[in-house]
């Protein structure tokens, strides 16, 4: 039997001042990471690191103290602050060599465009002695694999079609034979539940007696993740020794984690992966073959703008109507002159909008965004109205924060409203 722990451990060092600053966000090693977790490899640091050649040499001895591979990204273009070569070249104890072919490769790329090839550009024919040219095909700067001892080093541009191309090329292929040679195979899968309704502790309270029991496990882990108007995310993640090994663990576990938690809070699973609660509300729609209609208050069109990211959404949804103002609620929707704060206006404008647009089912908001009181009401009171079926019912919400996470969660929080209601049905 394969062994499962894989001593082909790698490092990401991702090279940019830009990265330290801010200025962009750093998807080459979100992607590297999910990309070598999928080929069962395990990665457990990443590092960035401005363009300053002791800093970035200091960073690749961290880099090679714990881990057997690292993965470079950036700092191979032709511009003084591309020191990668150079840092390489240190690590390595060699000098940098100029390759005559590569700058015939450079030019012929600038020549096929009808453009003049810097003299920079030379710089990104410069190689360590004794590395391996990973060749370009998208761009100008070649990718670099080198040796130290016993252990690699690969270096590849920071542009990520570029990036992603030489790994799937050249890296990867690599990683797997030197991990095939220590006789270690595993394969990592990865599954999200998806909630709304509870908080990270509530949730880790909930599950507490599986993640205890996993503490010492090599095999399957459970991670929480906050994020934002998105709910509470639950991963879990298992290492098998092939796909299929893999994913049955993964199966098993994601029973053991869905009883747990729907026994502490009922049905807030709403989805798996990258279904959002729109996806959520798409599918209950489609397979009951209905229609929706909206009409949104404070959300100011917000509920429409997620209903429509969905592909498709033409097929169930007909429109919405965003009756800010309290007249718009009286003369279009027939909500009763008075409070437009209150759970009758709510529901009466779901109805409203029913019957304007002819659907199946409607979901209305209405409430205070803030920072001033209406109708009574304080900041983050909201009240959702439900029209399914002979079924007019409400949800009341209170929603803490600014305007805009007022109008942010209450848009989620009505859709979950639906999608409750939805699953009423018959």
């Amino acid at each position: 039997m394969a062994k499962l722990c894989s001593l082909v451990r790698v490092e990401i060092v991702a090279v940019g001042t830009e990265l330290l600053l801010g200025q962009i966000p750093d998807t080459n090693s979100q992607w590297l990471g999910e990309r070598l977790a999928a080929n069962g490899i395990a990665s457990h640091f990443h590092q960035h690191v401005g363009d300053n050649h002791e800093r970035i040499v200091a960073a690749f001895r961290i880099a090679l103290s714990r881990s057997d591979a690292v993965i470079v990204c950036g700092g191979l273009g032709p511009t003084q602050d591309d020191i990668t070569r150079a840092a390489l070249a240190e690590i390595m104890g060699v000098d940098l060599v100029r390759h005559d072919d590569i700058v015939e490769k450079i030019r012929s790329f600038f020549d096929a465009r009808g453009r003049t090839m810097s003299l920079n550009n030379l710089l990104q024919a410069d190689v360590p002695a004794g590395a391996t040219i990973i060749e370009q095909v998208r761009g100008t700067a070649p990718g670099l694999i080198c040796p130290v001892g016993d252990q690699v080093m690969y270096a590849v541009p920071g542009v990520p079609y570029e990036m992603s191309d030489m790994f799937e090329r050249a890296i990867l292929p690599d990683l797997l034979n030197r991990q095939r040679a220590q006789g270690h195979t595993s394969v990592i899968v990865s599954r999200v539940l998806r909630t709304w309704g509870a908080s990270e502790s509530g949730l880790a309270e909930a599950v507490a007696e599986r993640f205890d029991a996993l503490v010492d496990s090599d095999r399957v882990t459970i991670a929480f993740l906050a994020s934002g108007i998105e709910g509470i995310k639950v991963r879990i993640t298992a290492r098998g020794n092939d796909r299929e090994h893999a994913l049955a663990l993964l199966d098993e576990e994601e029973q053991l984690v869905r009883a747990l938690i729907e026994a502490a809070f009922g049905d807030i699973i709403f989805g798996l992966d990258d279904e959002t609660m729109e996806h959520a509300i798409a599918q209950r729609l489609l397979a009951r073959g209905l229609s929706l209609g909206l009409a949104e208050s404070l959300t100011g069109g917000l509920i429409a703008s997620r209903l429509v990211n969905v592909p498709g959404a033409s097929q169930w949804f007909r429109g919405g109507i965003v009756s800010y103002a309290s007249q718009v609620k009286f003369d279009l929707l027939n909500v009763t002159p008075g409070p437009v704060v209150s759970a009758s206006a709510a529901q009466e404008m779901a109805l409203g909008a029913r019957a304007l647009l002819g659907t199946d089912v409607a979901l209305a908001v209405t409430g205070v965004a803030g920072p001033d009181e209406q109708d009574g009401q304080g900041p983050g009171t909201v009240f959702v109205g439900l029209a399914i079926g002979d079924e007019v019912t409400h949800v009341q919400l209170r929603v803490p924060g600014d305007r805009a996470r007022v109008r942010s969660f209450s848009a989620i929080g009505a859709l979950d409203a639906l999608r409750r209601g939805l699953d009423r049905l018959a």
